[in-house]
Parts: structure tokens; sequence; C-alpha cells
């Protein structure tokens, strides 16, 4: 049998319900060792939610082997300043992890940002995502209270990365 190789692409709102079924069973699994139930009860609901802006912008990704979905995430431009770009909502299914899927969906998004002219990347990256971020380049600036909905804050990681 031959392995085949994993491949990127962008999304579309045809993937909401994969890339929701991914959301919803990697998130609680690899983020309930970083923080305590207390957060991860309001804030996995709307965590672990696809965004569909997210899925039609044409700057979110997935990475797929044999059909399969493993992982998925992206990136899109600051509002106000056009040379920073913003990591989005990246996840590796639990069940392929230490595969490189998450290396190709954030070096697809360097790539991919830095020929828009961006220079520098930021990341709010998960507690458990932090070492991740790190070993691709990002740089811990401190933690930040994320809000998510209406009094749910979801304790965060601050990185940037020049590109």
């Amino acid at each position: 049998m031959t392995a085949h190789a994993m491949q990127i692409r962008p999304t579309t709102l045809a993937d909401l319900a994969v890339v929701d079924a991914l959301l919803a069973r990697t998130y609680p699994k690899l983020l309930k060792a970083d923080y305590p139930p207390s957060v991860l009860v309001t804030a996995l609901p709307v965590i672990s939610r696809a965004r569909p802006e997210l899925l039609s912008c044409g700057t979110y990704y997935v990475v797929e082997e044999d059909g399969v979905v493993l992982g998925a995430g992206g990136w899109t431009p600051d509002r106000k300043d056009q040379s920073l770009g913003h990591i989005r909502h990246v996840v590796t299914d639990d069940r392929a992890l230490r595969r490189g899927v998450g290396r190709m969906v954030i070096a697809h998004c360097l790539d991919v940002a830095r020929a828009s002219g961006v220079s520098q990347m930021e990341c709010w990256a998960t507690r458990t995502a932090e070492t991740f971020y790190q070993a691709l380049g990002f740089q811990t600036i401190g933690p930040i209270d994320v809000p998510m909905a209406e009094g749910v804050i979801f304790p965060s990681i601050r990185m940037l990365r020049d590109l």
C-alpha cells in the first residue's frame, strides 16, 4: 500500500461540518491538561465551533491525507495594519499529532502572508500550543485574556513572529 502525501488547500463553506467535527472532537482532549474545567465549560462551546467567515475568507486551510482532514487553520490580515497578520483557529486531529500537520498549516500561512506584504504575524495561542509556536519561531509576549462571547474570557498567550 502506498502512503499518500498530506495536501493543504483553502477551505470553503462546504468544509464547515468536517472542521466543526474536528474542533469539537480535538479541543476538549488537547486543552484539558492546561485549563481548569471552570474555563473549559464556558470556552469550549465557543472555540470548538468552525467559523463560517474564516472558512470562506480564502486564507483558512485544511490539511488532508487520503480524503481525511487531519488539521485546519489560517490567518487574516489585521484590519488596521496591513503589515500585521493574525494566526486563526488552528487545530490538529489528536490522532495525527507529531506528524507535521500543524507545522504545514503554519508554514503555508506564513508563506502566503509574506507574499501578501505581511511582515509580522501575531498569534493568540492556547497554553497548550505555546511550545509548538515557539518551535516555529514565535516569541512569547505574555498572557492575554481573549473575550469569546458575552462574559466568556479565554486565557491565552500572545505571541509574535517576524516574517
